[in-house]
């Protein structure tokens, strides 16, 4: 018997019940599916692996960061300083209002 005709069979014997016997049914049925649902539903579960800091912390030791150590930079605020002033002599054309 399919699942299709199951359902028809089980409707059919609901619908002689009485009034009050069918709404016990469909409150029953229904407590069954929240029950479903809520054993379904995915739980908060503490992460198990450390903080989310910790987790940080090992993706930045996983990177390659071969390529800025390269850059050969020795003081970094000098590096960021020598950059913004590339950047403003760069710029400054458009700024004046020359372009």
């Amino acid at each position: 018997m399919t699942d299709t005709m199951q359902l028809e069979a089980a409707l059919a014997l609901a619908l002689r019940l009485a009034p009050e016997d069918r709404l016990r049914l469909v409150e029953r049925v229904v407590a069954s599916v929240e029950r479903d649902i809520a054993s379904s539903a995915p739980t908060d579960q503490p992460n198990t692996e450390g903080d989310w800091g910790q987790s940080l912390n090992r993706l930045l030791d996983a990177l390659d960061l071969s390529d800025w150590e390269a850059l050969e930079i020795d003081d970094p605020v000098e590096w960021v300083k020598a950059l913004r002033h590339q950047d403003e002599s760069r710029l400054d054309a458009y700024w004046s209002g020359d372009k």
